[in-house]
């Protein structure tokens, strides 16, 4: 049954600074994602690339969650024991350091294999980017704002490059689901329902449903997002109506969608017997 308006259900589980993290770090997925098809990989991602995120403030712990997702290798850095333990604790930091030294043979390594890793210097952006120029320690990419950061001008002059927002009208649509029990039995299937209503060619999208689940772990556990054509959002919509109607989806779905017209939730529950 749809319900649309406001359903009881709670759409994330975890308040809305989860849902608010989610589509931050899928912004700065996007933007990633858009500096890979601009450069010379024959498939989406970013393997072997290493990104510098600087100051691992809000910003820069969405955009390393993003980079994993991408496939990247992060480098950021914070002075601050708090922010250090909490990128340790959520996730976001594979690996915490004291040296430039110590995260450069974890990156190296890494970046020949085309793995994505996620480093955290505990110490002052300020001193790392000296010790990276110092160095010769050129990343390929930057967060968004670099060229406004006088500190970055060393980096962009030798060739790295800023990444930049993409515009949203290619993808209009912003879909967000949960259920109300047993996310992690029947996520995984709605998770598989919008890779169906995905075309091939949309490799990005396919990628982040696939691997964001894993890199957001318990920062927006339980709630997912994609960002899609209105067409595709249409077709979930129906899918897991049927799937739900029908008693293949045991459990009530809660979705919403945001276009730049209105936002709509919807309530889809299983049959009353």
């Amino acid at each position: 049954m749809d319900h649309p308006g406001n359903p009881p259900m709670a759409l994330d589980p975890n308040g809305t600074a989860a849902f608010d993290l989610a589509l931050q770090v899928e912004r700065f997925y996007a933007a990633l994602m858009q500096a890979s098809a601009a450069g010379s990989n024959s498939e989406p991602g970013l393997g072997g690339k290493l990104l510098y995120a600087g100051e691992l403030d809000a910003d820069g712990r969405a955009l390393v969650v993003a980079a994993n997702i991408a496939g990247a290798a992060s480098l950021g850095a914070t002075a601050e024991q708090a922010a250090q333990k909490q990128a340790v604790r959520d996730g976001v930091a594979d690996f915490l350091v004291t040296s430039l030294d110590e995260a450069l043979r974890i990156l190296k390594n890494e970046i020949r294999k085309r793995q994505p890793v996620a480093v955290c210097v505990a110490a002052s952006p300020q001193a790392v980017e000296r010790k990276m120029l110092e160095r010769g320690v050129l990343p390929d990419l930057l967060r968004p704002g670099a060229a406004a950061a006088p500190e970055y001008a060393a980096f962009l002059s030798r060739g790295a490059r800023q990444i930049q927002f993409s515009s949203l009208k290619e993808n209009p649509a912003l879909l967000a689901w949960s259920v109300a029990a047993a996310p992690a039995q029947w996520l995984p299937k709605l998770d598989a329902i919008a890779l169906d209503c995905l075309a091939p060619e949309q490799e990005a999208a396919r990628r982040w449903l696939r691997l964001a689940p894993r890199y957001l772990g318990r920062l927006a556990q339980g709630l997912r997002l994609l960002r899609c054509k209105d067409q595709t959002a249409q077709k979930f919509l129906q899918q897991v109506r049927d799937q739900v109607e029908h008693g293949k989806i045991g459990v009530s779905v809660q979705i919403r969608l945001t276009t730049p017209a209105h936002t709509k939730q919807h309530l889809f529950s299983p049959p009353t017997r």
